[in-house]
């Protein structure tokens, strides 16, 4: 199982970027699939996560109604689409999958398999 994540960059604030997740070993469509984030001096904190038990996606505060998650089946590669993007974004984005569908999935719960990540800076 290997997760690759890409098109992590820099920006101005305002500005677009998206993240791809490039899995191999597994199919993302069967898997839990999130988006995690770490700053800085800070701990991980969790940015959304599509359960597999029924496809609900749970959306970090600080990203609701700015950041979206999308998949490509074809591709087996999940997506993190980042609009309006702030200078407190700034962070190495990582992507994660689990076999276990829950609802806790944005605090980690039942996720296994880890990406190296990629940076992202939002600039002022």
């Amino acid at each position: 199982v290997q997760l690759v994540e890409s098109g992590g960059g820099s920006v101005q604030a305002g500005g677009s970027l998206r993240l791809s997740c490039a899995a191999s070993g597994f199919a993302v469509e069967d898997y839990t699939m999130g988006w995690f984030r770490q700053a800085p001096g800070k701990e991980r904190e969790g940015v959304l996560c599509m359960s597999k038990h029924d496809g609900t996606i749970y959306y970090g505060d600080s990203v609701k109604g700015r950041f979206s998650f999308s998949s490509d089946n074809a591709k087996n590669t999940v997506y993190l689409q980042m609009n309006g993007l702030k200078p407190e974004d700034t962070a190495i984005y990582y992507c994660a999958a689990g076999v276990v569908g829950s609802s806790w999935c944005l605090r980690e719960y039942g996720l296994d398999h880890w990406g190296k990540g990629t940076a992202v800076t939002v600039s002022s």
